[in-house]
């Protein structure tokens, strides 16, 4: 497989695939199974890729389908494995091991017996008939005194998370990274972190943000945590909802476990999916979408999508900078800019101001989108090939629910607390549709100026995501990786330790393939988007969301 031009992204015209393989997954693997790998999978890959995807999509009582999922970030969880094994004397190349495990058989046996999913979901529609105390108790207990699968996470994965134990509980001791994967956490927009065995998969436990500590008592956080790439820092939100919001911004340290909140931001309430990390600050972004009457109308819908304010190009976009090193210091500074929603930050870095070389700039990449219709767009019914609602979303004219690659710049960042909010200026926006989603980057250029990002693209091939990109960031151009009927999930970049480059290392990604019916591990060279080798698996891997690499020590 080769990659492909721009010209011919932009040529190609919606297709047949993908179908529902990928939306309806029954397919587990309980033990690891050793798969088939053709070309060369590099030795410096040896380790774990932990992959979230997609469990079965309805759930039937008494031999009836009283349950369907429809919104894609509502999937019924499942956990996949890919254990890649580096050459030994008894096998001289590269080895692949798969295991997967659905992550809430308690939540799908409640739904078997009642019909009720019993939580607050990102889309679900819901009986509004339902009693207000019935919403309630669900929205803000979930059913955390049940066993450690009665809930459904599945977003985000994080490997020896800082002041967790195995199954959950307060851990205030160091970590020792060099002790190899020992914590497996799975993560969500919500405050609920669930605890897996990161060898069998088995949920092992369930925690709340208040077992780190005592005031992150709101239900919404970020599902991508950032972790600082030297110290195993660990930075996130959390919101406690009402007409003003309360964003507490923490951190959990690696070598203490201990917990600190940095600065709580007052601020209307909003979907926050993740944030930035720089050398010295973390930075929250609260862009357009808020919540109506301070997220109240949650109780209601049962869902957030419901729940959201309708996307107004007037309403700016908040920066909340917070100092990360000086203890105490808080928040520094506010920056505004024009209005824009996002999913995934992609990275933030640190440089002389522009204006003034004694101050500091903030230059901030994200996947930059002008409307909340990406929102809808990810109903499974709007994603099906054979979905008479597809093809408008698809249609590569269709710019609304796609996102451009936008650069921000916050700048000259005062050097004392400032409370007159500053303007955040957009450097450059580049073309929507054929830019990274599901974002990657080397990972040791994190918080420092990178060049190369990595990620998915949504050019109007399909009904679904049709490739993979390498965008320069210093040419503004791109080199791409599809293949008719391939459809690829987040790449994952690996880096080679012998390498000079930003861009020495490979690819690792779950492909479907929509013919054949079954998914494989792809590895592409991470210069020039080409195929090096695979590992096939023997069933579907369900089109999840995000993963993570854990090399051998």
């Amino acid at each position: 497989m080769s990659p492909i031009s721009k010209e011919s992204i932009k040529t190609t015209h919606y297709n047949d695939w993908p179908n529902t393989q990928g939306f309806d997954v029954q397919y587990e693997e309980l033990n690891p199974t050793e798969l088939e790998v053709t070309g060369i999978i590099p030795a410096y890959c040896a380790g774990v890729l932990f992959r979230n995807g997609l469990g079965p999509r309805g759930v039937e009582k008494d031999g009836k389908e009283v349950y369907k999922v429809s919104h894609w970030f509502d999937n019924l969880a499942q956990v996949h494995r890919f254990h890649i094994h580096a050459p030994t004397t008894d096998h001289s190349n590269v080895r692949v091991t798969h295991n997967s495990r659905l992550t809430c058989d308690g939540l799908v046996k409640r739904i078997q017996k009642t019909g009720f999913r019993g939580e607050v979901t990102f889309g679900a529609k819901y009986d509004p008939c339902l009693s207000l105390f019935q919403k309630a108790q669900s929205f803000f207990t979930p059913s955390l005194k049940e066993s450690p699968d009665s809930v459904n996470i599945g977003v985000t994965l994080s490997v020896n998370f800082p002041g967790l134990s195995r199954t959950g509980t307060k851990r205030e001791l160091p970590i020792d990274n060099k002790s190899g994967v020992q914590t497996l956490c799975n993560k969500t927009d919500n405050s609920t972190l669930q605890m897996l065995d990161p060898e069998t998969l088995e949920p092992i436990g369930v925690a709340k943000q208040t077992t780190l500590h005592p005031d992150l008592k709101g239900p919404i956080s970020a599902s991508h945590a950032k972790t600082d790439p030297v110290t195993g820092e660990v930075y996130n939100y959390n919101l406690e909802m009402g007409p003003m919001g309360h964003y507490r911004v923490f951190t959990v340290s690696p070598s203490t476990g201990k917990t600190s909140i940095l600065a709580t931001i007052k601020n209307p309430p909003a979907y926050v999916h993740s944030m930035f990390l720089t050398e010295n600050y973390v930075i929250l972004c609260v862009w357009s979408s808020h919540f109506r009457m301070g997220g109240l109308p949650i109780l209601f819908s049962h869902n957030l999508v419901d729940a959201l304010a309708d996307y107004e190009t007037t309403k700016l976009a908040k920066w909340f900078v917070v100092d990360r090193k000086v203890a105490g210091r808080g928040l520094v500074a506010t920056y505004e800019s024009d209005a824009f929603f996002s999913f995934h930050t992609i990275n933030a870095y640190e440089e002389p101001s522009t204006k003034d070389p004694s101050k500091i700039d903030i230059v901030a990449d994200v996947c930059a989108y002008d409307s909340l219709d990406v929102l809808k767009r990810f109903y499974i019914g709007n994603l099906l090939s054979n979905s008479p609602t597809a093809k408008p979303f698809c249609d590569p004219s269709n710019k609304n629910a796609r996102a451009a690659f936008r650069r921000f710049r916050l700048a000259s960042l005062p050097p004392t607390a400032n409370s007159q909010p500053l303007r955040a200026s957009i450097e450059f926006s580049h073309e929507k549709g054929v830019c990274p989603e599901l974002p990657s980057i080397n990972p040791g250029v994190r918080g420092r100026k990178h060049r190369y990002v990595y990620g998915v693209t949504d050019s109007g091939k399909s009904s679904f995501i049709d490739g993979l990109v390498k965008f320069d960031v210093e040419t503004t151009t791109s080199l791409y990786w599809s293949e008719h009927a391939q459809t690829a999930g987040e790449p994952i970049f690996v880096p080679d330790p012998k390498g000079n480059d930003e861009d020495s290392g490979v690819l690792l990604t779950v492909v479907l393939d929509g013919i054949g019916g079954k998914s494989y591990l792809l590895v592409l060279d991470a210069k020039t988007m080409t195929e090096i080798g695979r590992a096939k698996v023997d069933g579907v891997v369900g089109f999840g969301f995000h993963g993570v690499h854990v090399p051998d020590i």
